[in-house]
């Protein structure tokens, strides 16, 4: 699903309970778009985010950084449902 340049991206992990040597998937949601000249990638779900030259090379990154964070990450995490993109426009100095 494309929107502006912004992309979402679903994303699988599976990760292996070394307590009960059992498997785990876990689906995250993920957003990525072109900074500059660099694309940022960034999880809906959980606070990680990640970049890299293309688009491709930035969710490689993502799902490295998320195999990191699910070692030590909290047996449930969030779902993302259905998310929109909303252009919002904030008055500022």
């Amino acid at each position: 699903m494309a929107y502006s340049g912004v992309s979402l991206a679903s994303l699988a992990f599976v990760a292996y309970d070394t307590v009960m040597s059992t498997k785990r998937v876990s689906q995250f949601t993920a957003v990525a778009w072109k900074e500059r000249r660099h694309f940022v990638s960034q999880c809906l779900n959980v606070d990680v985010s990640s970049f890299g030259k293309t688009k491709r090379e930035a969710l490689v990154h993502l799902d490295e950084a998320l195999a990191l964070y699910l070692e030590d990450a909290p047996r449930k995490i969030p779902t993302v449902q259905l998310p929109t993109l909303e252009r919002r426009m904030i008055p500022h100095a």
